[in-house]
């Protein structure tokens, strides 16, 4: 993707600025010349910045302005390791509100909408974003926060909610108790804006069918504001992202070189208009690929593909690289097989085992998902799987993100 003349008066502003401070990137730039930066290809040879990076600045080493400009701090929402300490300034928060209220805007969420909100509050990024963003707009914003399902489709029934913000996880369990006990009538949804994790196109399906709405991905990360700085649009042809905030890359992720447009590979981001923690060529692990030409909405923001993986979700099993998408893939072609599935590998007796647990759909005959699922996954991924349909409803759900898959070998 050719970088705009715009985006790049502002990466060079902020690369000045940031290596005539005290903090990471001083360090990081050390014996770089600023100034000969005058190409794309130039700023393409700077060092990248990784988690790694952000968690050795714990707790504030990547703040880029003065105490007395921060007003707020969040955090990233992994459970391991150093926490990753974001600070923003009030043009921060400012900006990241303006942001998601495109995306709401871009999703036809319009001030009339009621918004019930889902995912977390407190130093996680979601909750606080997505209801800046829908006060920004000007809907009616119903905060209620991760779980207490009761009281979800109590206040999602009596609000009369009409747009449902989510992780796809809680989406699926919040379908699956209107559909048990049979509130459908009571429910007045039109539109789902979920974000968080990866979901493949037979979760979106079910998710959309039992809840009767029209499901949009919304994407972002902690160290990058948040979720909101792109989403898909009503052509579910990819996500717009605001190019006037962020500047993408997509680089192969063993080389670090950029790849053509429309391959896949590791998306990386420079903020341009960040203050409190700008980041330079920050690597996501988030897999997907820029899809050129003009998206029929008529957005001028260009697009990337839908998430479509992680570089560090892969799995090697029998000397074989298996990524959570090709397996929903797999699944999406498998009549009476549902989206939600689980893995778990063992090691015994000298050999790796990876047993895949499968979701069957109601009426649908085990003995001929096994054969099924099983020819697949050796024909299409590679290796023996030992296949364990299951019930519907039988596997558990969650109100954050889903663990799919479980390693026991180490």
């Amino acid at each position: 993707m050719q970088i705009k003349q715009s985006q790049f008066d502002l990466i060079k502003a902020q690369l000045k600025h940031l290596t005539t401070i005290d903090g990471f990137y001083k360090k990081n730039l050390d014996g770089i010349d600023i100034g000969a930066i005058q190409t794309q290809s130039d700023f393409e040879k700077l060092p990248f910045t990784w988690k790694g990076d952000l968690r050795e600045a714990y707790p504030l080493g990547l703040q880029a302005v003065p105490d007395e400009e921060i007003v707020r701090i969040h955090s990233s929402s992994g459970t391991t390791g150093t926490p990753v300490i974001i600070p923003y300034t009030k043009q921060d928060v400012d900006d990241w509100s303006l942001l998601f209220a495109r995306c709401y805007e871009t999703a036809g969420v319009t001030p009339l909408d009621r918004v019930q909100i889902t995912p977390g509050y407190g130093l996680w990024t979601a909750g606080i974003g997505f209801q800046a963003g829908a006060e920004r707009l000007g809907a009616m914003v119903i905060p209620m926060g991760p779980g207490n399902t009761d009281k979800q489709l109590r206040m999602m029934q009596d609000m009369k909610s009409t747009v449902l913000c989510a992780t796809s996880s809680y989406a699926l369990l919040l379908a699956e108790e209107i559909a048990r006990r049979d509130i459908g009538q009571n429910i007045h949804l039109k539109k789902g804006i979920i974000g968080s994790e990866r979901w493949g196109e037979k979760m979106r399906r079910r998710i959309a069918a039992e809840l009767g709405v029209k499901l949009y991905d919304i994407y972002g990360l902690t160290e990058v504001y948040g979720p909101g700085i792109g989403i898909s649009c009503d052509y579910e042809c990819g996500m717009h992202y605001w190019d006037d905030y962020v500047y993408f890359e997509i680089v192969d992720p063993k080389t670090g070189k950029p790849v053509p447009d429309g391959q896949i590979g590791e998306l990386v981001i420079t903020t341009l208009k960040k203050q409190g923690a700008p980041l330079i060529r920050y690597r996501t692990h988030d897999l997907t690929r820029f899809l050129p030409g003009d998206c029929p909405c008529g957005s001028p923001y260009p697009r990337i593909d839908t998430i479509l993986g992680r570089t560090d979700d892969m799995i090697k099993v029998k000397g074989v690289n298996i990524f959570p998408s090709q397996i929903e893939e797999l699944l999406k072609e498998v009549p009476g097989a549902s989206s939600e599935y689980q893995v778990m590998i063992d090691h015994l007796n000298g050999k790796d085992i990876l047993t895949l647990f499968v979701e069957k759909e109601t009426g649908a005959d085990k003995a001929q998902l096994v054969n099924e699922i099983g020819f697949l996954f050796k024909t299409k991924i590679g290796i023996t799987a030992a296949i364990k349909p299951v019930e519907l409803g039988d596997l558990p759900r969650s109100e954050k993100k889903s663990t799919r898959i479980f390693d026991n070998r180490y």
